[in-house]
């Protein structure tokens, strides 16, 4: 620690306070803004998730639950540590409980400089160490309190949070940039999609997607028939989300389909599409295309089916069904000018993949690097000149 510098108990310079857990009939329509841990995002309040509580135990039992401007909220179950501080238009609002506020107690302690020590790996990474749960990670204001927080002198906590700010200006405005080249890849890419499927229902001969295709949905798995190790017995992948692998496997007999195929998700991200060219057991929230490919090119379909308004029907439309995706009109031009079509998307869609697997990992670096100077920050080995 830096000459100069002191380490203090948190509890001791600062108010630390948990919502309270509410019931169900406690809950009130158009009663008092009631944040959740899903409201506090890193850097800012969302309201679209909150509920509201019965305003009569918000303004009288609960009323020292209620927030002021300048408070900083802090999610201490699911996600540990987003942070955000409270402002004047956030309000009124009530804790609720898996969040945590904190105050600066102490004139010693600058509330912007607490604010960037809590978002530090310094303070974040003993908490996860502690967090209880399986499924969901959770801490607690017991936990919190056995913590400490460096305090150099009120000028320089100052300085260092003026450095911190500059620099995460320069560092929002590199994540900006990766962004805007990512969407612009991505709308590209829908844009040759779309031109390519919609002159495709103008100039060619349509029929439904039962015409060409075997269809049918997924089913139940069964837990004791699986594996997350994949051996000679267990070799038959089992695919329950349409986005990712599972690392689940089944009994080599489990296999209900053996042809290549599509697997295309009836819930969730609604309509997305993956090509599976090995045996593999569908789960219940997939539904499972086999193209006749004498009439239709696999990778063809598959675009196409993306190329519906299936993928942005989530909204509206809570799931997929079997019976609505079989109407599916669907061009069939010459298998080889299917092909040509199929292939020219690939490139382009290639080029959108390489986009999104390098802002990937420009914001690993740009998070490492965030981290990286925090952790010098509250070390006192922080100068302007670090990112410069």
């Amino acid at each position: 620690m830096k000459e100069g510098w002191k380490v203090r108990q948190i509890e001791d310079v600062t108010f630390i306070q948990e919502g309270p857990g509410i019931r169900k009939y406690e809950y009130e329509e158009d009663g008092f803004p009631m944040i959740n841990v899903r409201c506090v995002q890193d850097g800012y309040i969302d309201m679209s998730s909150a509920r509201a509580a019965n305003t009569e135990l918000a303004t009288g039992k609960w009323k020292h639950f209620q927030v002021d401007a300048g408070d900083i909220l802090f999610t201490i179950s699911g996600t540990i540590g987003r942070c955000a501080v409270v402002q004047e238009s956030d309000l009124p609002l009530l804790m609720n409980t898996s969040v945590v506020r904190f105050r600066p107690t102490v004139p010693e302690l600058d509330s912007r400089f607490l604010y960037l020590f809590l978002q530090s790996d310094g303070f974040q990474a003993p908490l996860r160490e502690l967090s209880s749960g399986t499924a969901i990670r959770n801490v607690g204001p017991t936990h919190i309190k056995t913590l400490s927080i460096p305090l150099p002198p009120l000028e320089e906590q100052q300085r260092i949070v003026a450095i911190l700010d500059e620099a995460f200006e320069g560092l929002a405005r590199a994540r900006a940039h990766a962004e805007t080249n990512l969407r612009n890849a991505r709308e590209l890419f829908l844009s040759h999609l779309s031109q390519a499927m919609s002159s495709a229902t103008i100039n060619w001969v349509c029929g439904t997607l039962e015409e060409v295709s075997q269809i049918f949905a997924g089913g139940d798995v069964d837990k004791s028939r699986t594996s997350k190790s994949r051996t000679d017995q267990y070799n038959v992948p089992v695919y329950t989300n349409g986005e990712k692998e599972d690392g689940l496997y089944g009994y080599t007999d489990a296999a209900r389909v053996t042809e290549p195929s599509i697997t295309v998700s009836a819930r969730g991200t609604i309509g997305f599409t993956a090509i599976r060219d090995h045996p593999f057991y569908p789960a219940i929230r997939l539904i499972v295309v086999t193209p006749n490919r004498n009439i239709i090119d696999l990778e063809f379909l598959a675009f196409y089916i993306r190329s519906q308004t299936i993928a942005q029907s989530g909204a509206s439309i809570p799931q997929l069904t079997v019976p609505m995706i079989k109407t599916l009109k669907v061009a069939q031009p010459p298998l080889a000018e299917q092909r040509s079509i199929a292939a020219s998307l690939k490139r382009i869609e290639a080029v959108t993949l390489i986009l999104k697997e390098e802002y990937d990992r420009k914001l690993a670096d740009l998070a490492d690097l965030r981290q990286s100077l925090l952790q010098k920050a509250f070390a006192g080995e922080l100068t302007a000149k670090e990112f410069a």
